[in-house]
């Protein structure tokens, strides 16, 4: 099993065999938290209209995700984990939600086109891939682990430090998380959130999303009808 690190939108691109899409911060830590709290299914999009398109055709779709990391005017929920886990626990029941994000919901989007399969990646489902993968038999011969990094055009530590765990939990490779926190809370990827001068960042979502191994499913992504969506397979 070969195990290709890329990076950004264009890491995506070029995602082969296992393509494990990372956002941490936060879209693919609030993904996992939409099926714990009952969603059926989530459908991923590029662009705010075709989240309207979809609803206007069944109003009982939740619509959820950020433009610039803020809510999108019309959208029910934003792309806060702290957000999600005050609601109460069938707040999402048999529900279709349609989300939209800069960075992880596009990379998955890209990475659909090419790859075999397109996993949704993040601390909080990390084992799970791994156990995932390698009860796979055979194992594939390629796993692509694609940090997302900031709006898909930078790198971030938190996502790059997520896939160093998830190359960790596949191949036995270093790691230390003690370590990896320490690059991840003083960067400036955390420091927005724990300054508290943003309503939409709030100083909780970095201490969920940086939780590991909190689920036991992972979630996969391929296209149901010209449309990319997301179904849980629990382990």
């Amino acid at each position: 099993m070969k195990i290709v690190r890329e990076s950004l939108v264009e890491g995506a691109k070029r995602a082969q065999g296992v393509a494990i899409i990372i956002d941490v911060f936060r879209a693919f830590t609030v993904t996992p938290l939409f099926f714990h709290l009952g969603a059926q299914k989530v459908i991923l999009v590029d662009h705010p209209e075709e989240a309207f398109s979809i609803r206007s055709k069944n109003n009982d779709i939740i619509l959820a995700g950020e433009m610039d990391e803020k809510l999108i005017p019309g959208f029910d929920l934003g792309n806060s984990p702290s957000e999600l886990i005050l609601k109460s626990p069938g707040y999402l029941k048999e529900k279709v939600v349609v989300q939209r994000t800069t960075a992880g919901v596009n990379g998955v989007i890209k990475a659909v086109s090419q790859a075999e399969v397109a996993i949704l990646g993040s601390y909080v489902m990390a084992r799970a891939i791994s156990r995932y993968i390698l009860c796979q038999n055979p194992l594939p011969e390629v796993v692509t682990l694609v940090a997302m990094g900031r709006r898909g055009i930078s790198r971030a530590p938190e996502d790059e430090g997520c896939a160093d765990y998830l190359e960790h939990l596949l191949t036995g490779s270093y790691y230390d998380h003690l370590e990896t926190l320490g690059k991840i809370i003083f960067d400036e990827s955390a420091q927005k959130f724990t300054r508290g001068d943003k309503m939409y960042l709030p100083r909780e979502d970095p201490l969920l999303c940086l939780q590991r191994d909190l689920f036991d499913f992972i979630l996969i992504a391929g296209k149901e009808r010209g449309l990319v969506t997301v179904t849980c397979q629990k382990l």
